[in-house]
């Protein structure tokens, strides 16, 4: 490809792609300077412009992190991480190109963008499809009460959604020049990514920004206040200040903060906060000292989820959401009666779903509980407050395995549904994706979960033609898509009892 189509000019500067057959990419351009130095704890800041062509051909740094048994470091990680990733198909002219922006999830605490290479789904979709890093851990979401003295006018605490906001900014501003619409932008994320999208749902500086949501498994915020929710600003405050105390560092005012930010990034960042240790302090087990995941800021994030939902003063646009049939069931229950004494005044109706014989173990009773208190209604509760409000709304459930692992796992765990959903050609192992060629009936699942996805990112409507209907959600009948071993069936959730027995928790009877 002559190097004049390679070269693109945006804020900042030119980059430089790299071709690949029907595909351009363009990898590790800087969305905001640096978050270091004085920088650390701040909003994001306008890029400076480089001078020449900057290459675009390798990922930026991901954001510092603990490392993660199992997972391969595919990229250096830095506190400057604030880069993000554009695929473009190659010789595009004509109409611009609906855009998809993709959130990481990974408990606010790990994630990377080089993990997720969007090749095969720019291809597919006839989109441009963007992604990124922001912080995360303590240096994504820290609260020291030096921080409104220093910046009143910025928002605090939450920087890893700033650094989001941030980018789609970028996105409005220069997708154009990658031969993308910045008015048909669908923003995309998993786990704390679908969290991430929620926040960016409900938050008044999201607003405009993009005009369709797909949340999978979201949490960190969950659309249920009773699970993974928001903390207070306070508490954020209180716990920021513990931390720096423990670190020998006192005080609220300027010097405190200087000092905190002198402490290396890494100590900052991986100091005790790891994806294990997030997930049970989510389940009410012990605290990571001086680390708080989202909060409601009162600038950013306003208000609860739940409240924001019921209240219709979220962005009015298409979601697509739902969760996997084995998800994330974080809990330190450590008895049968310790999991049934959450339902109160309904825990013999709980029983009698879980564990009608009492044969059930407690592992597999701690699976199904959590997993429905903490992924699956909460899914289904937002897309009915999307049917609500008079969005339309796609409700899901992917339970297809991998051919390769039906003998390991009895379901699609946590995060299982993303090389499908995204025409990755990888398998998932449980804790990374495996490359290798996808065939048969895990090749025909992928074209068509990767399909709805496209559709959707193109229209906000996932049908289209070869794929099984997928009605609206409609809570009065509450049907479900499911992605199966056996097939893509719309119909009757057979989960549906006992996710009304949750939602009889969260909203008992007056």
């Amino acid at each position: 490809m002559a190097q004049d189509q390679l070269d693109v000019s945006i804020e900042g500067g030119t980059v430089r792609g790299t071709a690949q057959g029907d595909l351009v990419s363009f990898k590790g351009i800087p969305f905001a300077q640096p978050p270091v130095g004085a920088l650390r704890w701040r909003a994001p800041q306008p890029v400076k412009p480089w001078q020449g062509v900057r290459d675009a051909s390798k990922f930026g740094p991901d954001a510092v992190q603990l490392p993660t048994e199992g997972m391969a470091q595919q990229w250096p990680t830095s506190e400057d991480c604030l880069y993000l990733n554009v695929w473009r198909p190659a010789g595009q002219t004509g109409q611009p190109l609906p855009v998809l922006v993709w959130i990481y999830g990974g408990a606010g605490v790990r994630g990377r963008g080089s993990r997720y290479v969007m090749d095969w789904f720019t291809r597919q979709g006839g989109m441009v499809v963007v992604s990124f890093n922001y912080r995360e851990n303590r240096l994504g979401f820290f609260a020291h009460p030096a921080l409104a003295a220093e910046a009143p006018e910025d928002p605090r605490g939450n920087y890893a959604f700033m650094d989001q906001i941030a980018a789609l900014h970028w996105v409005r501003r220069n997708i154009a020049a990658f031969g993308g619409d910045p008015g048909t932008v669908t923003v995309a994320g998993e786990s704390a990514g679908g969290g991430s999208v929620l926040a960016l749902l409900i938050s008044p500086m999201a607003r405009g920004l993009f005009h369709r949501a797909i949340l999978e498994s979201p949490g960190l915020p969950s659309p249920r206040d009773a699970v993974l929710s928001l903390r207070s600003l306070d508490s954020a405050e209180s716990r920021a200040v513990e931390y720096a105390r423990d670190a020998g560092i006192d005080g609220k005012d300027r010097s405190a903060l200087a000092a905190l930010r002198a402490v290396p990034a890494e100590k900052v960042a991986e100091d005790g906060v790891d994806f294990a240790a997030a997930v049970v302090e989510y389940a009410g087990g012990p605290q990571i000292p001086g680390f708080t995941a989202s909060m409601a800021d009162g600038r950013l994030v306003v208000e609860r989820p739940e409240a924001a939902l019921r209240g219709g003063r979220q962005a009015m646009v298409p979601v697509l959401c739902g969760a996997n049939n084995f998800d994330l069931a974080p809990s330190v229950a450590e008895t049968k009666d310790a999991v049934f004494a959450q339902f109160g005044a309904l825990a013999a109706r709980a029983r009698e779903l879980y564990d009608s014989d009492g044969a059930a173990s407690l592992p597999a009773l701690i699976q199904a509980v959590y997993a429905d208190r903490t992924m699956i209604e909460p899914t289904r509760h937002l897309a009915a407050m999307m049917t609500g409000a008079g969005q339309p709304a796609y409700y899901y459930r992917f339970s297809y395995v991998d051919e390769a692992y039906r003998s390991v796992f009895p379901g699609a765990i946590h995060g299982m549904e993303i090389p499908f959903a995204y025409a990755m050609p990888v398998s998932f192992d449980g804790k990374e994706f495996v490359m290798g060629e996808r065939k048969g009936a895990d090749a025909e699942m992928s074209r068509t979960v990767s399909g709805y996805w496209a559709n959707f990112v193109r229209t906000g409507d996932p049908n289209g033609a070869g794929l099984p209907e997928w009605p609206r959600y409609d809570p009065a009948t509450g049907h479900v898509l499911d992605f199966a071993n056996a097939g893509v069936t719309a119909g009757p959730d057979p989960l549906k009892a006992r996710l009304d027995l949750w939602q009889s928790v969260w909203e008992p009877a007056s």
